[in-house]
């Protein structure tokens, strides 16, 4: 078994998701207003996103590198609810153990110098290891499910962790919200990135479309 997982985004009008530029369109509090309304109590973001708003700027640097090498969990704290980082060899330091009333939890490869999630245990951090070369993310959410009680999750980006759980065929459902304003500069991460040029297109069925101020939101079934 494994959550019911929501990826949950708002985008420029091109699909964009520079959260800078984001919030000079939409300063409201639509796209966590949205996110409530999704009644998941645990989300997940990517490495970039979280070093970006909850990490500590100057990377982890081990003086070990021995990895984990095997399938391990700790769990920290229960919780209803967790905030959860993809970090898969272990770079981003943390401040803290819990952030916005929800404790922490990482989830990182096999690969992962072990002094890391060592690091982690000593802060009261849960953890999660599991995939070689990789987080195995289709195992991980299955632990996530057994031993942390995460029932339902809703990812919230980047694009490529987003692109991620899309190509594993993790995601029940897309929430997507698009604030009113273009960004149009190249190179900038869209909603889902960083798929292989011969992955075919995924198609949604709409489930419904909402209005909020000038946002619009509209949630897809996979």
């Amino acid at each position: 078994m494994r959550p019911y997982i929501i990826c949950h985004m708002m985008s420029l009008l091109d699909g964009r998701i520079d959260c800078d530029v984001t919030e000079q369109i939409e300063s409201g509090d639509e796209y966590y207003d949205a996110l409530n309304q999704l009644c998941c109590p645990s989300t997940l973001m990517g490495r970039r996103t979280m070093q970006m708003h909850y990490a500590l700027p100057e990377p982890f640097v081990a003086e070990d590198n021995a990895p984990i090498a095997q399938e391990h969990f700790h769990v920290a704290i229960s919780a209803k609810g967790y905030i959860v980082a993809i970090d898969t060899m272990g770079k981003l330091r943390w401040p803290q153990n819990q952030f916005d009333g929800m404790p922490l939890l990482v989830v990182t490869s096999e690969d992962c110098p072990k002094e890391y999630v060592d690091t982690l245990t000593k802060q009261n951090i849960s953890w999660v290891a599991t995939g070689k070369e990789g987080i195995d993310l289709p195992r991980a959410m299955e632990i996530l499910y057994d031993e942390f009680n995460v029932e339902r999750l809703s990812v919230t980006g980047g694009g490529n962790i987003n692109g991620a759980f899309l190509k594993a065929g993790l995601l029940d459902e897309v929430s997507m919200m698009w604030c009113p304003g273009i960004d149009g500069r190249k190179g900038m991460a869209a909603a889902f990135d960083g798929l292989a040029t011969d992955v075919p297109p995924t198609k949604l069925h709409l489930m419904s479309v909402e209005k909020m101020g000038e946002t619009i939101w509209a949630k897809y079934k996979l």
